[in-house]
């Protein structure tokens, strides 16, 4: 069982994130220069949290993610999408089984709030 999108909504707000924007498809939170968002398409949770795919690389050592890519017009903060016919943007999808393990993640990954 994973975190639903507004249990990882709830842990991004608690470590410091600030909600920016809200569509339909998606939450985008901010913590400084980080950026992620939270797919509320994902109702079981297993794509929850879509980090930017520069950390792709980073975040391998703290967790493996759901899939290679999450597509999404709403995720306007990351990179378009090159192999593909529409104009989407993409991000790294990842779910977490509970909130200590998705706190772990966030601070591997951005570092302690200041």
């Amino acid at each position: 069982m994973y975190l639903r999108p507004d249990e990882v909504a709830r842990v991004l707000e608690n470590v410091g994130f600030t909600m920016d924007v809200a569509t339909n498809k998606a939450y985008g939170y901010r913590r400084g220069e980080n950026y992620v968002y939270v797919n509320r398409e994902a109702r079981m949770g297993r794509t929850a949290l879509v980090i930017h795919p520069t950390l792709k690389e980073r975040s391998s050592s703290l967790a493996d993610p759901a899939s290679e890519i999450k597509l999404c017009d709403h995720y306007q903060n990351f990179p378009l999408y090159l192999g593909g016919h529409e104009q989407e943007h993409y991000g790294i999808p990842h779910g977490f089984s509970s909130r200590m393990a998705l706190e772990r993640f966030l601070t591997g990954l951005f570092g302690e709030q200041h």
